[in-house]
């Protein structure tokens, strides 16, 4: 879902997509592909998460300083 608004955004296509894929399939092999998504999606659920931390750390000083 993340990947086709990303696409979407950048005005990607099906076929466009199916290239890239296809290289990334070329360039890594078919082994690796899973291991670069499952760390791809890590560092986003990284980024997420501390993002999260740092609205709530603010949000808690606000609070205190009323």
């Amino acid at each position: 879902m993340v990947f086709a608004s990303i696409f979407a955004i950048m005005g990607l296509g099906g076929q466009e997509m199916l290239l890239i894929f296809l290289a990334l399939l070329l360039f890594f092999g078919a082994k690796k592909l899973p291991e670069l998504a499952r760390g791809l999606g890590k560092g986003i659920r990284e980024f997420k998460d501390a993002t999260k931390d740092v609205r709530d750390n603010i949000e808690d000083g606000l609070k205190e300083s009323k």
